[in-house]
């Protein structure tokens, strides 16, 4: 490991540390890549798909015979994205399995016009059935990408490995990968984005399964996840919450979906009114254009922001004018989690925050959670967690822990 690669490494768990979790923003423009770092972004990435995104094209251009994906990337970020950043690195998005390349050589080109490390994309992890066996018959495999993270690796650059089940995992650790990032597929939402594959609580276990066999080999290893269906802040959390994950890369959600939506909803404004006016979710819901989607992250926002009142799903059903059944199962079909279980996770998750970071009586914490019971509170903590709060803040060593 070079001094340069190591510094990366340690900036990157110290800043874990600090806030807990660490963003990489996929990035296919230098306006893209300055203001995510202004943002607060700790790497990016500079991918064949984020290019094509910004041109208004869907991700899986970057997967099609219609440009050379390393040349792309070697081009626009090279002359955009290291110009307009200054203080974090930036990763190139190899296309490891071109068979075009030598991979030693190309690796040290991309070291040697000012890269901080490489990622694994495109990957071939997206492809499956007799298209993947095709591409496997001739040489164009996993296993391809897992030598150019070895590769990289051993001349310094920062590594940061895209898998998708537990057995890639282990290969790219032993390779030598500095980050693990489970890819849970195309990202839901917005105009161009894919459909939803996995809910939640799927991707959730997915993630869980894959770095507890990461844990086995190297439990320092980063551990971070990427697409799939996180496109909004409230995902992610849930995605953090009672897990070691890291952190969070995102392509979509960073670039594409935010600018689909402000630009069609500037352009609608002026269009209309000639004022630029920002219509609420619930106001979109009210006027009667809310899709499946926007009631189940009305809920998801609604908890987020009134999780210390009392909440019901009954309540909920009447604010979205929607039977409480229909949104009920709508909930969990979306999530993967009843309305009940998701709250009351939530909750809990946040009473852990208070309790490890803020000096309150624990029969407080309760209040703040949306809980005036302070019994019920406990048995639901111990139920969740597996101990009493007074017992997990003894754990954390929190001053003042009385009930």
């Amino acid at each position: 490991m070079t001094s340069a690669q190591s510094e990366i490494i340690t900036r990157l768990k110290k800043q874990i540390k600090t806030d807990r979790h660490i963003i990489g923003v996929a990035a296919g423009s230098g306006l893209t890549a300055r203001y995510a770092e202004a943002g607060g972004a700790d790497f990016i990435l500079a991918l064949s798909s984020g290019y094509f995104r910004q041109r208004g094209v869907s991700s899986l251009a970057g997967y099609l015979a219609i440009a050379n994906s390393n040349q792309i990337v070697m081009d626009f970020a090279r002359k955009e994205i290291i110009p307009a950043i200054k203080e974090i690195p930036t990763i190139f998005g190899l296309s490891a399995t071109d068979p075009m390349i030598h991979l030693e050589s190309y690796i040290k080109e991309i070291k040697e016009n000012g890269f901080a490390g490489i990622n694994n994309y495109p990957t071939i992890g997206l492809f499956d059935g007799e298209f993947r066996k095709g591409l496997e018959s001739q040489g164009i495999t996993f296993d391809r990408e897992v030598q150019a993270i070895e590769i990289a690796s051993k001349q310094g650059l920062l590594t940061v490995a895209f898998v998708f089940n537990t057995e890639q995992a282990i290969k790219m650790l032993h390779a030598g990968a500095d980050i693990i990032c489970v890819h849970l597929g195309l990202t839901s939402g917005g105009i161009l984005g894919g459909k939803q594959i996995k809910s939640l609580q799927a991707a959730k276990k997915l993630a869980v399964s894959i770095f507890d066999a990461c844990n086995k080999i190297n439990p320092e290893v980063i551990k971070m996840v990427y697409g799939g269906p996180l496109n909004k802040p409230i995902d992610v959390q849930f995605m953090y919450d009672d897990t070691e994950i890291n952190g969070y890369v995102g392509g979509s959600a960073f670039e594409r979906i935010p600018a689909e939506q402000a630009i069609l909803r500037v352009t609608e404004s002026f269009k209309s009114t000639l004022d630029i006016h920002y219509d609420g979710l619930i106001q979109k819901i009210i006027d009667g254009i809310g899709s499946n989607e926007d009631y189940v992250d009305f809920v998801k926002e609604y908890i987020q922001l009134h999780y210390n009142q009392e909440i019901t799903l009954n309540e909920l059903a009447e604010i979205l004018n929607l039977n409480r059944s229909y949104l009920s199962t709508l909930f969990k079909n979306k999530v993967g989690v009843s309305f009940q279980s998701y709250l009351i996770q939530f909750r809990m998750n946040r009473a852990c925050e208070i309790i490890e970071e803020e000096k309150v009586l624990l029969k407080n914490v309760a209040d703040m959670v949306g809980y005036t019971d302070y019994v019920h509170f406990s048995k639901i903590f111990k139920k969740t967690k597996g101990m009493s709060p007074k017992n997990y803040a003894n754990k954390y060593k929190v001053s003042n822990p009385y009930e």
